[in-house]
């Protein structure tokens, strides 16, 4: 007999997709928190078994340090706030992980510019 497929193919990534939403949405409007600055969730990854969810954020403003500290204590918070929206039987724990992706991306650019720039005026 063959193996039953999952009934809704790619549901992992549409869980994690509507979470990345709900989450940047719950952010912006309802976390109060001084601490957290302009926050940007890059991505959510959540276990197989939905009992967890790394959080991936980068920072436009803010002290990384304060946010990773304010994002963790109102993680309970959040995790509430998912589970009045999402519509699953587990709502994932939350992990928050600060991504530098962005701030290394602004670097390398930098150095590309300024290399660019002088050997132009070598040329």
């Amino acid at each position: 007999m063959p193996k039953k497929k999952s009934s809704v193919p790619n549901r992992s990534y549409r869980v994690n997709d509507q979470i990345q939403r709900d989450l940047t949405e719950l952010i912006a409007r309802e976390l109060k928190d001084p601490r957290v600055g302009m926050v940007t969730i890059q991505a959510v990854e959540v276990t197989p078994d939905y009992a967890h969810a790394k959080v991936f954020y980068s920072l436009l403003t803010g002290d990384p340090q304060e946010t990773q500290e304010a994002l963790s204590q109102a993680a309970g918070f959040l995790r509430n706030g998912l589970f009045k929206r999402l519509h699953i039987h587990t709502v994932p724990t939350l992990h928050f992980v600060f991504d530098r992706t962005t701030e290394r991306a602004a670097d390398m650019n930098a150095l590309i510019a300024k290399a660019v720039s002088s050997r132009a005026k070598e040329d």
